[in-house]
C-alpha cells in the first residue's frame, strides 16, 4: 500500500538532505523510511517529522521505495510534498 501511494505521489522528494530541506519549509505530507536503510541516514529526519508532526511510514525495501519513485538506485527516505 506504501509503495502505491508514493507512486501516486504528484511530488515526491527523494534523500534524507532533500527532505529535511522540505520539512522544515512544511511542505511534507508524508514521509517514508526504508526499513532496511541505516540508522544513521535515516535518524535525524524521522526525528525532525516526529518533532514537526509530519507522519512517519515503514516500508520495507530501499530498492522498492526507490522503484515507486521511479528512480533506478535505492531510496532510504522519500517525503510526499503537499499538494
Amino acid at each position: 500500500m506504501s509503495y502505491e501511494k508514493v507512486k501516486q505521489a504528484s511530488k515526491t522528494i527523494i534523500g534524507t538532505k532533500q527532505a529535511v530541506k522540505a520539512i522544515r519549509a512544511g511542505q511534507v505530507a508524508e514521509l517514508f523510511i526504508a526499513l532496511d536503510a541505516d540508522s544513521w541516514v535515516t535518524d535525524p529526519v524521522v526525528i525532525l517529522a516526529k518533532e514537526v508532526g509530519v507522519p512517519v511510514s515503514l516500508v520495507e525495501s530501499k530498492n522498492e521505495l526507490g522503484k515507486a519513485c521511479g528512480i533506478h538506485v535505492g531510496a532510504a527516505v522519500v517525503a510526499i510534498a503537499v499538494s
